[in-house]
């Protein structure tokens, strides 16, 4: 029975010899520990209340030994309080605290209880010393900020070299920064942090002198090399729109190919068709008449059956030459139902051939189509556009399993160039599964990889873009990582994708405070390669 429904009891409290002041502290510390001891528990140790070691042993007029808690309640709940053991009416001004008992549960050795990870043997009463020295006791990380929780002997490593909320000096301004606020310091507020000229020059210049006057003072002094940058952009730029004029020209030629062949599969097919509809008409023709002729050898052998029943009884010539007139139609009535049987199997025969030629040509025309659409959405400028359609179905399939990642159309830097593809794991990748949207780039075997430089080392660029018209997209790059595998010379088809497994979480992607990422359950990525330094081939 809980305190709180107990009503109040009229036996005035536990007498002088186990009042509150009585209570020990060892034994406070104890409450509500579970212990393993070394040796069998004593039955004279057991609470007969709880049938736990007795705690701050009180001890009866009747001689049993209750833990101080389980009396107090049994006494103030109870009117009339009768021992359990022997039913004996228990006085509560009778109830003494038994300091034999207590020294002697206190002496009691136990297992320590971060067992087995500690293996020490100690005393009830030296217990707390112990935990207070255990390596294997858990601490909370003193970090402000850091919820993290581990093994005493882990602490001093995680505060000095783990924790991502302990405090370093700025590499740049050595200004002492939160690790975890480290990286927004370096962006946005260190004084020293190198940035580049706003005019993409070669010039690197700290945040503190990136100011209007030294701006213009820098400008003043590179305004050659700065108009030779704009020159330099100008030709690029030109030379983009010739390459994406003769693309386009050779789009155009592809397009109008591809038209030709499906009109020209289509025309195959019309004649096809049909031909199927009239085997179709044919054969449901041919059933029917099947099953006229069913029937007429049914009404034939049940005529048989009559006239071999009245040749039997009373034969006559003129029944015998009327029975083998009968016998002759038969006859000739089975041989035309078995030159339709043939005739229905060769129907059956071209009915299957014409239905395989119209699969083998329907499957011709959906390649064409796919490979008409890739064509049409295949990019060389380094740029891809990639249309993520039913969101909600395909997110779904990835909490599932079924379909944990998805691949986007091929690009290419150049028409020469470098073979890439994105992937996406909608549910998430690695440190970002079940949270994040996580977000790769694949790089791809190509027909001109003999040619080009490797390893790949353009920084890319991955966002996903606002739908709402206020152009807050999720924006994130990286530079590759020269020795990692995913930027060497793929040797099979695809290389191990590379990029940012926690890109953004699914709150702030499906819910965001501003912009809209997810409309009409279609999302949008773009992926943008640097071709700085990329020469066309």
């Amino acid at each position: 029975m809980a305190l709180n429904d107990c009503s109040s009891s009229n036996m005035g409290g536990i007498s002088r010899q186990n009042s509150s002041a009585a209570i020990s502290t060892e034994f406070d510390f104890l409450v509500r520990m579970n212990f393993q001891f070394v040796e069998k528990l004593d039955e004279q140790y057991i609470c007969p209340s709880c049938r736990q070691v007795v705690l701050n042993p009180h001890q009866t007029s009747c001689g049993h030994i209750f833990c101080y808690q389980c009396i107090t309640v049994f006494l103030e709940c109870t009117s009339a309080p009768t021992c359990p053991v022997d039913n004996v009416l228990i006085k509560s001004n009778e109830v003494f605290q038994d300091n034999c008992c207590k020294r002697e549960v206190l002496n009691l050795e136990i297992y320590c209880t971060n067992s087995p990870d500690c293996s020490s043997k100690v005393t009830l009463c030296r217990l707390k010393d112990h935990l207070e020295q255990c390596q294997y006791e858990s601490l909370q990380c003193t970090h402000a900020g850091c919820t993290d929780r581990m093994f005493r002997k882990d602490l001093k490593e995680h505060l000095k070299n783990i924790c991502k909320y302990r405090v370093e000096p700025c590499p740049h301004c050595q200004t002492n920064i939160m690790l975890i606020h480290l990286k927004d310091h370096e962006e946005t507020q260190c004084p020293e942090y190198p940035v580049p000229c706003p005019n993409v020059c070669t010039q690197i210049m700290k945040r503190h002198e990136d100011k209007r006057v030294k701006v213009r003072a820098h400008e003043d002094m590179a305004l050659k090399d700065h108009l030779l940058l704009v020159l330099e952009s100008n030709s690029k730029l030109e030379k983009q729109i010739a390459d994406l004029q003769v693309t386009l020209h050779l789009k155009h030629q592809e397009v109008q190919e591809l038209t030709i062949v499906v009109n020209k599969l289509e025309n195959e097919i019309k004649p096809l068709m049909q031909q199927v509809t009239k085997t179709d008409n044919m054969l449901c023709n041919v059933q029917k008449s099947l099953e006229d002729q069913k029937d007429r050898v049914s009404s034939v052998q049940i005529q048989l059956q009559h006239l071999t029943r009245v040749f039997n009884q009373d034969p006559s010539r003129s029944e015998l030459g009327l029975l083998k007139h009968s016998v002759g139609s038969l006859k000739q009535q089975v041989s035309v139902v078995e030159s339709l049987k043939d005739h229905l199997a060769s129907l059956e025969g071209q009915y299957n051939r014409h239905s395989g030629l119209l699969n083998i040509h329907v499957e011709q025309l959906s390649l064409n189509e796919e490979r008409f659409r890739q064509l049409e959405a295949m990019s060389y400028n380094g740029k891809l556009i990639w249309k993520i359609e039913d969101y909600k179905k395909k997110k779904k399939e990835a909490v599932e399993g079924r379909a944990p990642s998805i691949f986007s159309q091929v690009f290419y830097t150049s028409r020469s160039g470098y073979r890439l593809c994105a992937r996406a794991y909608l549910n998430g990748d690695g440190t970002g599964k079940g949270t994040h949207l996580s977000l790769y780039v694949v790089v791809m075997r190509g027909e001109f990889d003999s040619l080009l430089p490797w390893p790949f080392e353009q920084t890319v660029t991955l966002m996903i873009l606002d739908q709402s018209g206020a152009k807050t997209d999720i924006v994130d790059a990286f530079k590759p990582d020269l020795n990692s595998n995913s930027f060497k010379r793929p040797v099979t088809e695809m290389n191990v994708a590379s990029g940012f497994p926690c890109f953004v979480t699914h709150t702030a992607l499906e819910a965001p405070k501003n912009g809209i990422y997810v409309k009409d359950e279609t999302l949008f990525v773009k992926v943008k390669v640097d071709l700085t330094g990329l020469d066309e081939l």
